[in-house]
């Protein structure tokens, strides 16, 4: 099942509960864009391989080129987020409900956004609508285990191989130009991590864009009273808009992240910052085919950790990773908790 885009304009000004969530869900895809989508290009911007305005247009691009053809070829991460939770057989509670988590997560967010550290959006969105189904179905029978599994296996993935892979990658990459002349090499990395930087970007479309459009088309459903819809078509439509919002939520605040991710964290080169994208890149692409929903905020940090951890522990300013980690921890308490009040707020008053 899909929806035109004739179809959706048409609903849209004729359903007010339909707009309210469109709203809140572009308002979440837009946070995302600058929180997020940053870290795909934070290291092309750190080491001066491209200028901040130009890696804003190629995330752009490419972010459409990985919801358009990551959709195409498996969209099992949509479908996962799509049926995390059970919101029940009320549609209007349901959507209510969903309403509720949209705007807890872009609270959340922009709470974060506001002290610069990178949260991840994909595990505030889940928390936040589980949160939410918690509170509407009065217990745990909101919550589809097998769908939430997929999470944990996620976070074990995009933290425990994200760093390994950065260790090793930037190793392999040493050991292979031990001989060269570093001068000699400045053109050929400067080139491989525009490359590697695309690939990043085209990765977290192929991650983020799926989730966000997966709870994009769930709230027109339940807008439409049809909450038992099990299998949906992405429209193109809706693919080109969801990269938009994310870019222009880059350009609009993305340099915080980029600052703290790509440059306060750990002094690159341009060399490590190759290593540390193609590390986040094959991580990305394994959890894409296994449909299982990543942060690519974890895993794209975690690489950085382990470039820099590869040189010397030091090299790696702790205090900052305890800042991201801590945030990281609080987001599935903290994103759960105010989905959960402001589902049972927004049922009492709508």
């Amino acid at each position: 099942m899909t929806i035109s885009l004739a179809d959706f304009i048409s609903q849209f000004f004729s359903n007010p509960t339909l707009a309210i969530t469109v709203i809140l869900t572009a308002g979440v895809i837009l946070v995302n864009g600058w929180t997020d989508a940053p870290n795909a290009i934070a290291t092309c911007v750190s080491t001066r391989a491209m200028n901040p305005k130009a890696a804003i247009l190629m995330a752009a691009v490419f972010n459409f080129f990985g919801v358009f053809i990551m959709t195409i070829i498996n969209a099992t991460v949509a479908m996962t987020i799509y049926n995390m939770v059970d919101f029940g057989g009320d549609s209007h509670d349901a959507l209510v409900a969903l309403c509720a988590a949209l705007f807890a997560i872009v609270t959340w967010a922009t709470t974060a956004w506001r002290f610069g550290i990178p949260t991840s959006e994909s595990h505030a969105l889940i928390a936040g609508i589980s949160g939410a189904a918690i509170a509407l179905q009065g217990g745990m029978a909101g919550i589809n285990g097998a769908e939430w599994m997929k999470v944990i296996y996620g976070i074990v993935l995009s933290t425990c191989l994200g760093f390994f892979m950065g260790w090793l990658i930037v190793k392999i990459t040493e050991r292979i130009c031990r001989g060269f002349d570093r001068r000699n090499t400045q053109g050929f990395f400067r080139s491989a991590q525009i490359g590697s930087g695309a690939a990043m970007a085209f990765m977290h479309g192929a991650q983020d864009g799926q989730k966000f459009m997966g709870v994009f088309m769930l709230g027109i459903f339940l807008a439409q009273g049809q909450g038992n819809v099990t299998t949906f078509t992405i429209p193109i439509w809706l693919m080109i808009g969801c990269s938009a919002l994310m870019a222009l939520g880059t350009s609009i605040g993305g340099y915080r992240i980029i600052k703290a991710v790509g440059m306060d964290m750990v002094k690159l080169e341009k060399y490590q910052g190759f290593s540390a994208d193609l590390s986040a890149v094959i991580c990305l692409l394994i959890a894409s085919l296994s449909g299982l929903p990543v942060s690519t905020t974890h895993t794209k940090t975690t690489a950085i950790m382990g470039v820099g951890a590869a040189k010397r522990i030091s090299c790696v300013n702790w205090g900052v990773v305890r800042d991201m980690v801590l945030a990281w921890i609080l987001t599935f308490p903290g994103c759960g908790i105010i989905g959960y009040f402001m589902a049972k707020l927004f049922m009492q008053l709508f």
